[in-house]
């Protein structure tokens, strides 16, 4: 299976939302590892590795993100995989 790395920025109403955790929730769902934090100018940035269709589906999914959450734009740069994560944790 083909690995990627997807790192994303995503703006709207997505923090006090429940974003970064419903995006570990389902990033471990898929079995892909990264890291998800909040930014100081409102947007959720994450990092997001493992086989390609699982990183395609999280990242689909963080379009709409949690039920509560507005995704105004999400901002996607494929780059080549590192292997350095073992797991999907929040910053």
């Amino acid at each position: 299976m083909k690995k990627v790395r997807a790192e994303v920025r995503i703006t709207g109403r997505v923090q006090g939302v429940w974003f970064r955790q419903s995006t570990k929730n389902t990033a471990e769902q898929f079995g892909v590892s990264g890291w998800g934090r909040n930014n100081s100018d409102g947007s959720v940035e994450a990092v997001f590795e493992g086989e390609e269709s699982a990183v395609k589906s999280v990242v689909e999914w963080c379009k709409d993100g949690p039920e509560l959450a507005r995704v105004d734009d999400l901002q996607i740069e494929w780059e080549k995989p590192t292997g350095e994560f073992d797991r999907f944790f929040l910053r």
